[in-house]
């Protein structure tokens, strides 16, 4: 037997070989990953490890020494160059070549660049490598520029911010993060930031960039010159499909897979944010970027490889941590459902409920774990509930689950 070959360093390919493991499976399992470090969760890249409160050991995916107790094959610094469905085998950057039973695709996202911003004043945030450069750099009086105030731009600006780095942030939105959770946090994270001196310029552009001898110009749409030592460009991210593209196999906005994870080549599976997955709950494909949906694909990855024949059907689960507020969802709104708020917006505590048909399919909160968590078990229980009880807040959202959950809530 050739055994598994997992194809990437992040918790998705990590995940699989524990779970493999874990399942009593004895076979060979490779793992080969282009970086240098062992595989590691990538959320305290702009959280925790950028701020120094953790090291690279607090956030590996698998402890140092799993690996080699529990036999799985490490290639790090090493890329497949190609992959060969028919013969089952992926050829290797160092020249050689594993043959496989099985194939997990894991390759992850890398982020998307911007034509003419390059140089070593300017940043972008993916690997261990990228957060310690950028970490050096953040000092008390230097500016800093972030193109973009998604999770990874306003993340960032937060722990900035905490060491005495003067943040402008450039948002092409006229709300940050408004597109993906809606206006009320787009508003609210406009505060938040703004009370801790980081200026977010929404609605205006960034569309040039000059590197000088003392930092960089940069200038706006209307043609105003900023001034600024590093420049963070944080516009999103690319699934790394190409490796699936040249050996033929289904991408459409990722690499395409059905409930399983099996991909549109033999005993290829695909899984992690680079995966655009069959979601029974959502009957379509979803591509979903977030490290929780990334674990759990990797555990399910291997119940599959072991013949078990398990759906995905877990839940969309992410979290945002910026200064001492957190904005967490959990589910998967469709594209028709009644968006409804709960709480208060000016207070800085309130959640989005997503209804659909008289059924909460998803919510976003902002320091309301209540909610998220009473929403959590809702997501996977009948109920049904109108949008002016979910606005109230004084309707206990628990009297939605059933009776069973509720005396189990109690005896806790």
């Amino acid at each position: 037997m050739n055994g598994f070959v997992l194809v990437g360093g992040g918790v998705a390919a990590a995940a699989t070989a524990a779970g493999l493991r874990s399942a009593g499976y004895d076979g060979r399992v490779s793992l080969v990953s282009d970086e240098l470090h062992l595989p590691y969760e990538r959320p305290p890249l702009s959280k925790q490890y950028l701020a120094g409160s953790f090291g690279l050991e607090d956030f590996q995916a698998n402890p140092s020494g799993w690996y080699a107790d529990n036999d799985v094959e490490v290639l790090l610094g090493t890329r497949v160059e190609e992959l060969d469905p028919a013969g089952r085998k992926v050829r290797l950057s160092d020249g050689g070549s594993l043959a496989y039973d099985a194939l997990v695709l894991a390759t992850g996202v890398r982020a998307r660049t911007l034509p003419g911003f390059t140089g070593d004043r300017v940043h972008s945030l993916r690997s261990v490598a990228d957060s310690q450069r950028l970490g050096a750099k953040l000092a008390p009086g230097r500016h800093l520029v972030i193109l973009g105030a998604g999770f990874i731009g306003c993340e960032v600006a937060a722990i900035a911010a905490a060491r005495g780095v003067r943040v402008t942030v450039f948002e092409p939105e006229a709300r940050p993060l408004a597109r993906v959770l809606g206006p009320e946090f787009g508003a609210a994270v406009v505060g938040i930031h703004g009370d801790r001196g980081v200026e977010i310029r929404a609605g205006q552009l960034i569309t040039s960039m000059t590197e000088t001898a003392a930092g960089l110009e940069l200038r706006t749409g209307d043609g105003e010159v900023v001034e600024c030592d590093d420049l963070l460009v944080g516009v999103g991210s690319l699934p790394n499909t190409e490796l699936a593209v040249a050996a033929g196999i289904e991408v459409n906005g990722g690499i395409v897979t059905d409930e399983f994870g099996r991909t549109s080549a033999p005993d290829v599976f695909a899984i992690g944010d680079v995966a655009s997955r069959f979601h029974p709950a959502c009957g379509r494909t979803v591509r979903v970027e977030h490290h929780d949906t990334a674990m759990r694909h990797g555990a399910n990855a291997a119940r599959n490889l072991m013949g078990e024949a398990v759906p995905f059907t877990d839940s969309h689960y992410f979290w945002s941590d910026q200064y001492d507020h957190s904005i967490k969802s959990v589910g998967h709104a469709g594209p028709d459902a009644t968006k409804v708020l709960r709480g208060s917006v000016e207070d800085r505590s309130f959640s989005v409920f997503s209804l659909e048909d008289g059924r909460v399919t998803a919510v976003v909160t902002l320091d309301r774990l209540g909610d998220l968590m009473t929403t959590r078990k809702l997501l996977g229980a009948p109920h049904e509930v109108s949008a002016a009880q979910l606005a109230d807040d004084g309707f206990d959202l628990k009297s939605l689950l059933p009776q069973r959950t509720r005396r189990t809530e109690a005896r806790r």
